[in-house]
């Protein structure tokens, strides 16, 4: 055997062992690579899980929020058909005309049953109802009308004597009624709904 036989041997050698190393390397690289694309594909996979949440959630969170503005514009446009309803009503209490000394008198009635006889009592009034209410007042002893107050009809009676004041105005009477009436109103206005 000569030294190039041998060196040739060896020359072979560490090639077969290069080609060993190589196939290793291949191999071991093919199986990173396809770990590594296993785990790019469940990362994409996950995030993709995580995106459609995501836009699930803003879907939801957008959805609840148009529900709950058309709430609010609903019970927006309901308080103005109330408002508009109770202005109307307001309208033809201020122009009552029939019943209007009727309703005068019953309210200067319970008015009166507050003050005690020997009371001196100033009633005031709607400017429009001053001759109807000096007309009324003249069967009262102890009362006179003292003046304007800013109201749809009605009186306010006050005595220094006694300390009271009541206000029995067509204005306070609607709002009792509008308030104790508000449940019934609206469901007749929006039975539909």
């Amino acid at each position: 055997m000569s030294l190039e036989t041998v060196v040739e041997d060896i020359r072979d050698e560490a090639r077969a062992r290069a080609e060993e190393i190589r196939d290793e390397a291949d191999a071991e690289a093919e199986e990173i690579l396809a770990q590594a694309e296993s785990d790019a594909e469940e990362i994409r996979e996950q995030r993709q899980r995580e995106v459609e949440r995501q836009i699930d959630q803003e879907r939801e969170q957008k959805l609840s929020s148009a529900k709950l503005e058309a709430k609010q514009d609903r019970l927006e446009a309901k308080r103005d058909v109330l408002q508009d309803v109770y202005e109307a009503v307001e309208a033809a209490v201020a122009d009552l005309d029939d019943g209007r000394e009727e309703l005068t008198r019953a309210l200067l009635d319970d008015a009166a049953a507050e003050f005690d006889e020997d009371d001196e009592v100033k009633v005031y009034g709607r400017a429009d109802d001053q001759d109807l209410l000096e007309s009324i007042l003249e069967e009262y002893d102890g009362y006179e009308y003292a003046g304007e107050f800013d109201c749809l009809g009605g009186i306010v009676a006050e005595s220094e004597t006694s300390r009271v004041r009541v206000k029995n105005t067509f204005d306070s009477v609607l709002d009792e009624v509008w308030e104790d009436n508000l449940r019934s109103i609206s469901e007749q206005l929006f039975e539909d709904q």
